[in-house]
């Protein structure tokens, strides 16, 4: 489904886990940035470009699924991520986007030793990296998941939480950018995630409803004009790479395979 916002600049390729998911936060500020929206969801049959030639970027959004699953889908999209990389196009993963673009570079995606959860706000620290992207980072941050990543080798740590979850955002090369908190959850859709995801305030370590509640307006005004201001950064981080045509052909080639594969 695309959704019109521009003639002028192509669309953002948005893919989301469930049927009934939003972009959120996320669609509203791009359509305001004038970036038209192509939602897919691969888990319902949507196909995802063979290059990214005709999208201006790509965001994988989280869900209830793990970057460890077995399932077709989650493969596919851990491989796919490898166009986008390939030719140095903007990447976004957020929380499982985040973590299955940890795994396509060869980091671990894991449960915490203790079964530890962050479900609530938490405070994150950017590093210097970060602040030379951004000097405006939030203190605290929307978290719902109950995995980690390590940092792969070759990308850099924007931005770190605690002991528990210690990598919170990265990049890798110029265009690619994964965090693990959620800045595109609107009131509304708050409103939905603790109801239908209640069992998770069970978890250690997970803050309870009406916590969460009651630190959205100390923390979202920040998160919100973070997020605008990330995203506008983010779609222009490509702009002057040259994209590696063989090293996209490549890319392109291996996807084209797996997806003949799994058609067997």
């Amino acid at each position: 489904m695309t959704v019109q916002a521009s003639e002028t600049k192509k669309p953002v390729l948005l893919i989301l886990h469930q049927e009934h998911s939003t972009p959120g936060r996320a669609g509203t500020a791009l359509t305001r940035l004038g970036y038209p929206l192509d939602i897919r969801r691969p888990r319902f049959g949507d196909e995802l470009p063979k290059t990214m030639a005709d999208h201006s970027g790509a965001i994988i959004f989280g869900g209830p699924q793990s970057a460890n699953d077995e399932e077709e889908f989650i493969k596919q999209e851990i491989d796919w991520i490898n166009v986008p990389l390939a030719e140095s196009k903007p990447y976004l993963g957020i929380c499982l986007g985040a973590q299955m673009m940890a795994r396509t570079l060869g980091a671990r995606v894991f449960c915490h030793v203790d079964q530890r959860a962050e479900v609530g706000y938490y405070p994150i620290r950017p590093t210097a990296e970060g602040l030379a992207m951004n000097e405006t980072w939030p203190c605290h941050v929307y978290q719902w998941h109950r995995e980690g990543f390590d940092l792969p080798p070759g990308a850099v740590m924007l931005a770190e939480g605690d002991e528990h979850f210690p990598v919170q955002a990265m990049r890798y090369g110029p265009a690619a950018f994964a965090i693990q908190f959620h800045p595109e959850v609107s009131h509304l859709m708050m409103c939905r995630w603790t109801i239908r995801g209640a069992a998770r305030f069970e978890l250690p370590g997970a803050k309870g409803r009406d916590q969460h509640f009651a630190d959205r307006p100390v923390y979202d005004f920040a998160i919100r004009q973070w997020f605008m201001s990330f995203l506008d950064h983010w779609l222009h981080s490509g702009d002057k790479v040259e994209a590696p045509s063989r090293r996209a052909q490549r890319a392109i080639e291996g996807f084209e395979g797996a997806m003949a594969a799994a058609a067997e």
